[in-house]
């Protein structure tokens, strides 16, 4: 039998911060989409930001916890990463197009 998901569990016991927190995450997401397809200089600084915390939150997830279903994210986020710090892409939303 499959352990359960802890998300539901913590997002219930969160009780009303947990639609604010959904929403700024969501929020945070579309911004980087947004400012990414643009070519916007902040857009890229938003999704380096946001697969960061992504990152960090499921390195803690799998100290912590012992949750080993979240070292899938690590070599995903990671190589996202590393793509949208590579020379190439920065180069894309220097300051000075």
């Amino acid at each position: 039998m499959a352990a359960e998901p802890a998300c539901p569990r913590g997002l219930g016991a969160m009780g009303r911060w947990a639609v604010p927190l959904m929403l700024s995450v969501a929020l945070a997401c579309a911004g980087a989409a947004v400012g990414l397809w643009r070519g916007e200089r902040w857009g890229h600084r938003l999704a380096v930001a946001v697969l960061g915390v992504n990152l960090a939150g499921d390195l803690a997830n799998t100290i912590l916890r012992g949750d080993r279903r979240t070292l899938i994210g690590l070599p995903i986020g990671g190589a996202m990463l590393l793509y949208l710090l590579s020379r190439r892409v920065r180069g894309r939303f220097s300051a000075n197009p």
